[in-house]
Order: structure tokens, then sequence, then C-alpha cells
């Protein structure tokens, strides 16, 4: 097996953390009996995210939760987690789990959880805001000032302080290198790439495996892969909505509007095939994802399926 859909990974990575839960009950069982049974893949992926969760069980209890948001202190960690994802019988598999499954930000020295926002300061002086299950690491060389963002989406305000004035600020992703020229941005990684959005100043985009770079101005995005940047494009409306915990939509597709949704709300959030051509407009706030929900059922014709209180789905009424 050389790939596997990354909705299955996710759903995987859900009930992994829910059977090991203290609350999880006789009714999910059988749900998660019914999701192992959808196919030989789902099978295979869960058998092989157990294998995986044993592996992490071994980690010693100072390389445990709460000293996630911790600096590396050295690079064991890192080794450990590699080479446990890489031991799984299908190696391609075992990379994708370890990718996606939510221990892949251990390695990372901040990182939020879903549905939570953090700021932090670096040793310059830049501002980072994290968004939703994010997670990134800091390293200043001497040479660079650089920021790996590993998952998720940050707002970056760069400082300018003349001791770091020859030192570039360098934000990378799978994907490519982003350089700030003095400026405000964001950058978020996902299935497609990484798309990075200038609120001020200007960033110079380098693709991993391309000798051609692009500068993006103020007022513009641009997706990207580690071959090529797509065209840049206008900034759509309210881009940095989610600074202020805000989700915003003008005329959005249902099935990407839950999608969008499902970025900050804990399991599984689907939207069935009649549904996803509905409408939505508005602006809608984070910190209530279930009252977004019943706010969708009082506004079109929708109604929610709860298999669970982590297993959703939207469809027509």
């Amino acid at each position: 097996m050389t790939a596997v859909d990354a909705r299955i990974l996710d759903e995987a990575a859900h009930w992994l953390a829910r059977r090991h839960a203290s609350d999880f009950s006789e009714s999910e069982h059988a749900e998660l009996l019914r999701w192992r049974g959808q196919s030989s893949i789902h099978e295979h992926v869960w058998q092989q995210a157990e294998r995986l969760k044993e592996r992490m069980n071994a980690l010693p209890a100072p390389m445990g939760m709460a000293v996630l948001d911790r600096p590396r202190r050295t690079a064991s960690r890192r080794h450990f987690l590699k080479t446990a994802a890489l031991a799984i019988g299908a190696p391609a598999l075992g990379w994708l789990a370890y990718r996606r499954l939510p221990w892949q930000a251990w390695n990372a020295d901040f990182r939020t959880a879903t549905g939570e926002r953090r700021s932090v300061t670096l040793a310059d002086g830049s501002s980072i805001l994290l968004n939703t299950a994010s997670a990134l690491s800091a390293n200043f060389d001497g040479a660079s000032r650089r920021v790996r963002l590993h998952a998720g989406e940050i707002l970056v305000e760069t400082a300018h302080p003349a001791r770091y004035a020859d030192q570039p600020f360098i934000v990378q992703t799978d994907d490519g290198e982003m350089q700030a020229l003095g400026t405000r941005f964001l950058v978020r990684t996902h299935g497609q790439g990484t798309t990075l959005a200038v609120l001020d100043g200007a960033v110079r985009i380098a693709p991993a495996r391309s000798t051609r770079g692009t500068i993006v101005q103020a007022g513009e995005r641009a997706e990207f892969d580690s071959q090529a940047v797509r065209p840049v494009a206008a900034l759509a409306p309210a881009a940095d909505a989610w600074t202020q915990g805000v989700l915003y939509a003008q005329d959005m597709r249902l099935e990407d509007f839950l999608a969008e949704l499902a970025r900050y709300r804990p399991g599984i959030l689907q939207c069935a095939p009649d549904a996803a051509d509905l409408r939505v407009s508005g602006s809608f706030q984070l910190n209530d994802t279930s009252r977004i929900l019943d706010l969708l059922t009082r506004t079109l014709p929708v109604r929610t399926e709860e298999r669970t209180r982590y297993w959703v789905r939207v469809a027509r009424r």
C-alpha cells in the first residue's frame, strides 16, 4: 500500500484517541467496529495505528504531554518518533500515520490543540499567533531566523531589531520557504500544499524543488507546493478573521464551510452529498462550534445526525 486517503487517517486518529479515553462508551465501541468494517483499508489503517500507539507508550515519562510545549533538549524524541513510525509493517502508511496522527506535534516547540489559539513571542521580538491544531519550531542560528511550521496555520508579525538586521526571517513548510520582507502575513499548510496571505509588506516564496521564486505583496495570496507557485490572487475578505476567533463565510458551499468548521471541533464533522451545495454566509464565533451547527439547522434546510458527541453529519431535512 503506497497511499491512504487522508480522511481515513484523520478518522483513525479520532478513533484512536477515543478508544483510549476514560469515557469511551459501548455505543462508541459499536461505531468503531462499524468504521473498521467499512473496508479492508479502514481495518489495515486501524491495525497500524494501534501498533504505533503501542510504540508510543514506550516513551519515557519526561517526554509525555507535560513537556510538549517546551523547547527540544535532544534529538532523541524526534528520532524515536520517526523510528517508531517507520518500523510499522507498511512503511508508507507508517510515515503517513506519523505525519497525521496527533503525536506528530510532539516534535514541535509550540503547539495548539483543536479549537485553541496561542500567541508566542520569539527571541527577536517577532510575534506568532497559532491557529487551531498547529505546531511550529523556531531556530535562530545566527545566520537566519527560521520558523518551521509542522502543521496548521499561523499569523506572523516580524520585528526588526538592529541585532538581527542581517538575519532573514524565514517560515518553512514541507513545500518550501517564505522570506519576510518586513511584513505581517498568514501561512497555512493543507493537503494541497501551503497557502500564503500577505496582510502588510511582502513575502518571497521559494518552492523546495524549484529555482523560481515569487514575491507576494500586501493584499495578495498565493498557494504553492514543492514544485511551483500557483497564480497570485487577491486576498479574500476577512482572511485573518480567525485571529479574532471568527469564521467568516461569503456565499460558501456548505461542504466547504463544514470542512473549515471541522478544524476547530474535536472529532469528525461530515457533510452529506445532498446538502453539499447549500450556501452559507455570515460571521460565526468559533468559541462554540455546537452553536454554529444549531444555527445552521435553523437557517438552512438541514439537520444534524449525531453518531456520538465526536461524530456529526449534516444532511438535508
